[in-house]
């Protein structure tokens, strides 16, 4: 997390809708050789305090789990690089705007037969995007298949204890400043997702 305060001005409830919204993160676990990382979706419940997400049964971070671990989940929006010219004022350095919601917690393996049930939810979750498509569901897989893919994967829960968002848009400049860079953006930036970097930097500001 960055750690100028100005850019921490999203409440719980927005960092947990953007972590909801983009439904993937990386997943961080300390271990004995160094840091364990892996790339996971999850859902997030109603209440925004339980993360479900599984994980390939070789995975270190799963392979670390004989009891519960902490864990951080960080989910990643778009970026963008932010050139000093576009500010149009002197004395300006070059940046990098972004959106980034931390979730630390605890994650501990579930018991297997809750795993059919998680990869339901995950599918129908995900699936329901893409309507009027109709959905993919688990009951068109043979079940012999099935249950070998299973057996590779485990089901984990995360239980939130924090939640901590940067949503770094150029806060730190005056409006004219920052509405100049979002143009920058919006015409030659280079990262991901920049037009929705660029709208949130305008939105900011009511622009």
């Amino acid at each position: 997390m960055h750690p100028n305060p100005v850019y921490h001005d999203a409440d719980t409830a927005k960092n947990i809708a953007f972590a909801r919204e983009r439904g993937f993160g990386v997943l961080a676990a300390n271990g004995d050789a160094g840091p364990l990382m892996s790339h996971v979706p999850f859902l997030l419940n109603d209440a925004g305090d339980i993360a479900d997400l599984h994980l390939v049964r070789s995975n270190p971070i799963a392979r670390a789990l004989a009891e519960p671990i902490k864990v951080k989940l960080a989910v990643i929006g778009g970026d963008t690089y932010i050139s000093p010219d576009w500010y149009k004022v002197d004395d300006q350095v070059p940046t990098w705007n972004y959106v980034s919601v931390h979730l630390t917690g605890i994650l501990e393996l579930r018991p297997a037969d809750e795993l059919l049930d998680l990869l339901d939810r995950q599918s129908a979750a995900y699936e329901n995007r893409l309507l009027p498509k109709k959905p993919w569901t688990t009951d068109k897989m043979q079940d012999e298949t099935m249950t070998k893919l299973m057996r590779m994967i485990v089901p984990c829960r995360m239980t939130i204890t924090g939640v901590d968002g940067t949503w770094k848009l150029s806060q730190n400049k005056a409006d004219a400043v920052r509405l100049a860079a979002a143009d920058g953006v919006a015409s030659h930036g280079f990262g991901a997702e920049t037009n929705i970097i660029a709208q949130m930097m305008r939105a900011a500001i009511g622009g």
